[in-house]
């Protein structure tokens, strides 16, 4: 995810507690998702779909933290 910002996700991380939440559990709900798609565990198609909308709202408030983290 990002790999533009590998270096400043990296520092992001270590530095901002909210940051390192937010991608933590952005990966929990992405192994979550391959788990259910993978039939590992159950879950129907709608729970499906509110996870990976979850996700990707996540991935956006990083995106926006990165952002702002370049133009400061």
């Amino acid at each position: 995810m990002f790999p533009e910002y590998r270096e400043l996700i990296t520092q992001l991380k270590t530095t901002d507690r909210h940051f390192l939440n937010l991608f933590e559990k952005h990966n929990e709900l992405d192994q979550k998702i391959k788990n259910l798609e993978l039939q590992i565990e159950h879950a129907t198609q709608h729970q499906i779909e509110t996870l990976k909308k979850e996700k990707l709202a996540l991935k956006d408030e990083l995106y926006g933290l990165l952002r702002q983290a370049t133009v400061s």
